[in-house]
């Protein structure tokens, strides 16, 4: 939809050029995601840096030459430093953000000593693989995740990024809660895959491509049933969304009706106007009772209306 919405508002009509700023914007994606995984290692890696030197120092105190190492001990900080897919992706797509950028790490450590969530961790005799991986968990979702620096840098780092933070950060916080012990040949951590598999990747580019390729004939499907509306008086974004869904209704015959009435009114309510949502129902639910009546609503599988 942003892509679609992006070419309407430069005026282009270069298919190629527009596709593959899409498929960048995706695979940005799993930069963002590693971008996020890493801070935490770096943050591991910035308080065991810190606690060597203040041992090392001439006039060091009784705590800074005995600390409490509890934080670096951490088993699952451990885990992600040492997972090979986790370090493999990371050299693959050169993320080094925070080597260029360690002020951020330090501001984020100072936050996390700060936290409720540090102190009682620290503060606490526990020492097993679950209170590690709770309080990681606790610490990302808490702590990491909703720092505006943070979130200012990352902004201001990539603009696609903004709608993509709460995903990828719901993700990595699912991920950490469901971290297992370590095994005996078997890997800890894993990097998801960013497409179930290639029908999902092509799907990606049908859906942009057909879209595109059919706007004219797509919106007089709409035209007609919006009698008191006007094309000029139609949202843009509102427009693109119908497209979209008409696309799926007639181009798209594994997908449910009723999945695609859902995804594009979720879209509707976090990207449009507040009424939005209930014109564009209006206008899918009588062009679905009208595709029906005309048999032109073709769906294969079961249970797909």
């Amino acid at each position: 939809m942003q892509s679609i919405y992006a070419m309407h508002q430069n005026d282009s009509d270069n298919l190629e050029k527009e596709e593959k700023f899409l498929f960048n914007s995706i695979e940005n994606i799993r930069d963002l995601y590693l971008i996020m995984l890493s801070a935490l290692v770096e943050i591991r890696n910035s308080e065991e840096d810190f606690i060597e030197k203040s041992s090392k120092k001439h006039l060091a105190t009784a705590e800074e030459r005995n600390p409490n190492k509890k934080f670096i001990n951490n088993q699952v900080l451990h885990m992600l430093a040492e997972s090979n897919p986790l370090n493999i992706a990371m050299a693959d797509r050169n993320i080094n953000n925070w080597k260029n950028n360690d002020d951020y790490i330090l501001l984020l450590l100072e936050d996390i000593k700060k936290s409720e969530v540090y102190q009682n961790y620290m503060h606490n005799n526990i020492n097993t693989f679950e209170e590690d991986r709770d309080f990681v968990a606790d610490l990302f979702t808490d702590v990491v995740a909703p720092n505006e620096k943070l979130y200012e840098y990352l902004e201001d780092n990539k603009l696609t990024w903004v709608d993509d933070i709460p995903v990828v950060n719901t993700l990595i916080a699912k991920q950490l809660r469901l971290v297992e012990p370590p095994k005996e040949g078997k890997e800890t951590f894993n990097v998801p895959r960013l497409y179930k598999d290639m029908d999902d990747k092509d799907f990606v580019k049908d859906l942009f491509r057909k879209t595109v390729l059919n706007n004219v004939e797509l919106a007089k499907e709409f035209i007609d049933k919006t009698p008191n509306w006007d094309t000029e008086r139609i949202a843009e974004i509102d427009a693109i969304i119908l497209k979209m869904a008409i696309c799926e209704f007639l181009k798209f015959p594994s997908i449910p009706v009723k999945v695609t009435i859902n995804e594009y009114l979720e879209i509707a309510k976090e990207y449009s106007t507040p009424k939005s949502s209930i014109f564009i129902n209006g206008i899918l639910d009588n062009l679905v009772k009208d595709y029906q009546a005309n048999n032109k609503l073709i769906k294969a599988g079961r249970g797909l209306m």
